[in-house]
């Protein structure tokens, strides 16, 4: 089944770095109006949508982050070049002569300004760029850009979605894919019921710690948690076998392990046990650095809960595009669908 590169483009394209992820949040409850039995959003601006299941005697919670890796303004100079702190984690090797937009009064658009080469010293240029070497030129003067970016104001990547093949390449697929996946995972149970009470959370703020994840987990106390995100796929020229975590196209990544989170054994056998039986092509997953609202969902609860993640292989995580394949998204909503309904047929004792 083909998935809708459409809405997830939509999804991919709308902004939404951590703390300001209002445009990327609305744009949610857009599309899951009608798809859950109760909406809710807390005070952190997390999205709750709550799926009643055929038993309230527990409850299963997914989460997908809405935001994405970004920036701020910090100053203005007096020539109206601005300078920045990051919001999340940046490669920052990729960002020459990039296009970002300032959300200001009004949407700007500027790109990522740094020395050019041509005035290096020779030992500048064996240098690894750093974050604090960028500034963004807008091409106006201070009187015209004060007039419409202040401090505070975030910045996101200007990139829109092209489909390469069998995948798709858009900026911010940390972690919109898995808005999307969970989106379309609501509407597949349009007319079924999930096995428990089933939370389809939207967080906020993770890229800079989990934040949306912890609190929203503190509040719902589930039994059962799947983790949603990306994961590296390093299946590029130059990379060792041992190296590569996940690969495009080899199916979806059930998380076994990251820098946060080791998952729940009954639930990495649960899932690949489901995947094998719905015949849903996967791959184990264990990321060396980095982590998920997985970790959120696991610990912050009395006690815990059994928690395990779906992953999304991905290449160039954290730069400018990023890529994935369309039949591993594919696989990823038929996973997290079929594992939700699927509950009360697996052993969960310790």
């Amino acid at each position: 089944m083909p998935i809708n590169v459409e809405l997830l483009a939509k999804i991919c394209e709308t902004p939404g770095a951590p703390g300001f992820e209002k445009p990327v949040r609305d744009l949610v409850l857009q599309e899951i109006e009608g798809l859950a039995d109760e909406v809710r959003v807390d005070a952190m601006g997390n999205v709750v949508a709550l799926k009643k299941g055929q038993s309230a005697e527990k409850k299963t919670m997914a989460a997908a982050h809405m935001d994405e890796i970004g920036f701020i303004v910090t100053h203005i100079d007096e020539k109206g070049f601005i300078r920045f702190n990051p919001l999340g984690g940046f490669d920052p090797k990729t960002l020459t002569a990039q296009r970002v937009i300032i959300h200001g009064r009004e949407d700007v658009v500027g790109v990522m300004g740094s020395k050019p080469i041509h005035i290096m010293a020779p030992e500048e240029r064996n240098k690894a760029v750093k974050l604090t070497d960028f500034f963004i030129d807008t091409g106006m003067p201070k009187s015209e850009v004060s007039k419409l970016i202040e401090v505070g104001d975030s910045i996101t990547r200007e990139r829109q979605l092209v489909e390469m093949g069998d995948c798709v390449n858009v900026k911010s697929l940390d972690n919109r894919v898995s808005v999307f996946l969970l989106i379309e995972t609501l509407r597949s149970l349009k007319d079924k019921k999930p096995t428990y009470d089933f939370y389809a959370v939207f967080t906020v703020q993770e890229e800079v710690g989990l934040r949306g994840a912890h609190v929203a987990a503190l509040e719902i106390q589930p039994d059962f948690g799947f983790g949603l995100d990306t994961t590296i796929a390093y299946d590029v020229p130059g990379a060792k076998p041992q190296e590569k975590c996940t690969e495009l196209g080899k199916g979806v990544g059930i998380k076994i392990m990251d820098s946060s989170t080791i998952c729940d054994r009954r639930m990495v056998s649960f899932l690949k046990s489901l995947a094998d039986q719905e015949k849903i092509k996967w791959q184990p997953e264990i990321l060396a650095a980095g982590g998920t609202d997985t970790a959120g969902l696991q610990r912050m609860s009395p006690g815990g809960s059994i928690a395990g993640a779906i992953s999304i292989p991905t290449r160039h995580i954290h730069q400018v595009i990023e890529m994935s394949h369309k039949e591993d998204i594919q696989g990823g909503i038929e996973l997290l669908a079929a594992a939700v309904c699927s509950l009360a047929d697996w052993d969960w004792q310790p």
